[in-house]
C-alpha cells in the first residue's frame, strides 16, 4: 500500500474529477460494497458504462467509511451529459439501487446525488 499507485498513460491530456462518499458506518456493509466491486463481482454491464460515455478511468479509495473516487477523461468531456447518459444504460439504475443500501445517502438518490464532487485546494505547480 505504501508503494503508491500507477498513473495510466492515454497518449492525449486528460482531465480529473474527484468525488466523494460515505458508506453506512458498518464493518459488515463495507465488506459487502468491497465485494460487490471486486474483479469477481463487479457487474459487468456498469463497467461497460462508464467506458461507453467516455471515462478512461475512474477507481475508488477507502478509508474507514469514506470514499474518494477519481475518473480521468478526455479534456472535451461534459460531466453532466456524461452522467445524464449513464443514467439511461442498462442495468444503471438496478445498481444504484444495490449500493444504496451500503451508502449513507438518501433512498433514491442518483449516482450524481450520492457522489459530492470535491474542489482541488492545492496544486504544487511547477
Amino acid at each position: 500500500m505504501n508503494n503508491g499507485y500507477q498513473v495510466k498513460e492515454y497518449g492525449q491530456p486528460v482531465k480529473r474529477y474527484c468525488q466523494t462518499l460515505d458508506l453506512k458506518d458498518s464493518p459488515e456493509l463495507i465488506a459487502r460494497y468491497r465485494e460487490a466491486h471486486d474483479p469477481q463481482h463487479a457487474w459487468k454491464e456498469i463497467r461497460e458504462g462508464i467506458r461507453a460515455v467516455g471515462i478512461l478511468e475512474m477507481e475508488i479509495y477507502i478509508l474507514d467509511n469514506r470514499l474518494f473516487m477519481i475518473v480521468e477523461t478526455p479534456l472535451d468531456f461534459d460531466w453532466d451529459t456524461a452522467m445524464k447518459r449513464l443514467a439511461t444504460l442498462p442495468r444503471q439504475q438496478e445498481w444504484e439501487d444495490f449500493v444504496s443500501l451500503f451508502q449513507a445517502c438518501p433512498e433514491g438518490s442518483t449516482s450524481a446525488q450520492k457522489w459530492r464532487m470535491m474542489e482541488r485546494m492545492f496544486y504544487l505547480y511547477e
